[in-house]
C-alpha cells in the first residue's frame, strides 16, 4: 500500500486563542497564536515494511562528498537507508558499511519540485537516535537555490540535532550575512534528565512575513495549536546591518541523517550501528483566511 498524502483546502472554523508569553526576548514580547491553520498536505507514512516513501511527495540527494560538511556518509535511495517501517513511520537508518569510497551510508530525502510553500506552518513528529557523530535534521532550502545559490537561497533548519547531546535540539536560520558560524540560532533542552532518544517528540516552525518561530510539542488540533514551547524567535529586524531577509519565496522540505561532518563530530567508539531516525509524520499549514 502506498504511503498517503493528505490534502485538505477546506476552512475550519476555531476560536482563537489569547496571547502567549514564549518567554523570548524581553517580558513584553508576547506572540497571539494563529485563530486558525489549515492543513495544505500530510504524509503519514502508513504503507508495508520496506517500501519506499511516496514518490509523488519525497526525491533523493544520492552522494557522498561531504556535503560542504565535511560529512562521512553516502546517502544513497536504496530501501535499506529510506523505507517506510510497516508502522507509519518513515525509517531513515544509518549504516556502518563501505560504499563508495564512504565508511557509512543513509538516507536523505526532499519534497524539491514536488511541494514547495512560502510561509505556514511546518510540523513534524521525530524520535531521534542516540550517539556521538550523529546528526539528523528536519530543514528547509529556498526553492530558487539553482539560481540563487546558498546562502543567498536562505535555509531554515526546524530542527538540528547532535546525538552526543541527546537531551538538546536547536533551531536555525542561514542567509547572506548570517551562515554558518555566524548563523542566528536557539536551543531548546528537555528537562530532568530525559533525552529526544526516548520517544517522538514534535518539532515546528511557523513562518511568517519578516518573523519565523521555533517550537517544540506544540501540536494543531482542530486547527489551532495546543501546547508545546516556542524557544525561539528571529524577526527580519534581528539580522546583521545590512543583511537581506531571504524567507519571501517558496522552500522545499529535507529530512536526512548526517554521519559525522561539522556539527555532528567524530563518530564515538560506543555509537551504536544501524542508527535509526523514525517520523511518524510531516503536516504542513497555511494560515486560514
Amino acid at each position: 500500500m502506498n504511503p498517503k498524502i493528505h490534502i485538505l483546502h477546506a476552512l475550519v472554523i476555531s476560536v482563537a486563542l489569547g496571547p502567549l508569553d514564549i518567554g523570548c526576548g524581553s517580558s513584553n514580547d508576547q506572540v497571539v497564536s494563529p485563530e486558525r491553520w489549515v492543513l495544505k498536505i500530510s504524509d503519514e507514512f502508513d504503507g508495508a515494511e520496506g517500501t519506499p516513501p511516496n514518490p509523488e511527495m519525497w526525491t533523493y540527494d544520492v552522494g557522498g562528498d561531504g556535503w560542504g560538511n565535511n560529512q562521512l556518509e553516502f546517502n544513497t535511495d536504496r530501501i535499506e537507508n529510506v523505507s517506510l517501517d510497516g508502522q507509519g513511520h518513515l525509517r531513515i537508518r544509518a549504516l556502518e558499511e563501505s560504499y563508495n569510497g564512504n565508511e557509512y551510508t543513509s538516507g536523505r530525502i526532499k519534497t524539491q519540485g514536488l511541494f514547495e510553500q512560502e510561509h505556514g506552518r511546518f510540523e513534524a513528529r521525530i524520535r531521534l537516535p542516540e550517539g556521538q557523530g550523529l546528526w539528523p535534521a528536519f530543514w528547509m532550502l529556498g526553492a530558487n537555490i539553482d539560481e540563487v545559490p546558498w546562502p543567498g537561497c536562505g535555509e531554515i533548519d526546524v530542527l538540528e540535532y547532535q546525538g552526543q547531546r541527546p537531551e538538546r535540539v536547536f533551531g536555525t536560520l542561514h542567509g547572506p550575512g548570517y551562515s554558518g558560524g555566524e548563523s542566528i540560532s536557539g536551543d531548546f533542552s528537555l528537562p530532568g534528565g530525559a533525552t529526544f532518544a526516548e520517544d517522538f517528540h514534535i518539532f515546528a516552525v511557523e513562518w511568517d512575513p519578516g518573523r519565523i518561530s521555533f517550537s517544540v510539542d506544540g501540536q494543531v488540533v482542530d486547527a489551532q495549536v495546543v501546547g508545546g514551547e516556542v524557544y525561539h524567535i528571529v524577526r527580519s529586524t534581528d539580522l546583521p546591518t545590512g543583511a537581506d531577509w531571504v524567507f519571501n519565496n517558496e522552500f522545499f522540505v529535507i529530512l536526512n541523517l548526517a554521519v559525522g561532518g561539522t556539527v555532528g563530530g567524530p563518530v564515538g567508539p560506543d555509537t551504536v550501528f544501524p542508527a535509526e531516525v523514525l517520523v511518524d509524520y510531516v503536516r504542513f499549514f497555511e494560515r486560514a483566511q
